[in-house]
Formats: structure tokens, C-alpha cells, sequence
């Protein structure tokens, strides 16, 4: 497992529950820049803090951290290759208008 890839399960899970970094944090006691850091692969959560994120984003651990592909929950009757695949494509839709963001602040 990389923490790279926890991240990025954690922030396409969040995407997909339709929560903000702000909500995420403000439900989880911890800063905007904490969630962000996870997200990041910059940190990890402690133990206590994972169980809340899998809580709060009805998920499992075990998806969170690459143990398993199974998502507790389904996507509109989509195979979980096909949610996966739609999962990722989040991702890379995120990291690009962050970066045309930074681009447009310059």
C-alpha cells in the first residue's frame, strides 16, 4: 500500500458522499489542511481518526487502504470495475481544475 493511494480513495469516496474538505474536517474535529494532507499522501490518520472517516464516509477500512477493491456501497448498478474506473476519473478531473486554478491565480 502507498499512502498515495489512500488518498486518493479517500478523496473519491468523499467526492462521491458530496462532501467538501471543510465538511470532512469540521465532522472528523481536525483542519481543512489536515484532510487535505491525507488526500495528498503528505500524512496518514491516526487509527481513532480512520475508523471516523470510514463512519462519517460509510466506507471500510480495507477499501481505504488497498486491502480490498469491494466498496460498501454501489454506484447506480455499475460492475465495481466500472465504479473504480469512474472513481479515478474524479480524481484526474480534480487534480486538473486544481491545476488550471493555479494557473488562473497567476
Amino acid at each position: 500500500m502507498t499512502i498515495n493511494f489512500f488518498g486518493e480513495r479517500l478523496k473519491a469516496v468523499r467526492k462521491a458522499k458530496r462532501l467538501t474538505q471543510l465538511e470532512l474536517s469540521q465532522r472528523l474535529g481536525v483542519s481543512k489542511g489536515t484532510v487535505s494532507a491525507y488526500e495528498q499522501g503528505l500524512s496518514y490518520p491516526s487509527l481513532e481518526t480512520l475508523v471516523s472517516i470510514c463512519s462519517i464516509l460509510d466506507t471500510s477500512a480495507d477499501y481505504l487502504l488497498n486491502i480490498s477493491d469491494d466498496l460498501p456501497f454501489k454506484m447506480g448498478g455499475l460492475t465495481d470495475e466500472q465504479t473504480e474506473s469512474i472513481l479515478r476519473v474524479v480524481s484526474l478531473i480534480e487534480k486538473a481544475n486544481e491545476t488550471l486554478n493555479d494557473l488562473n491565480k497567476k
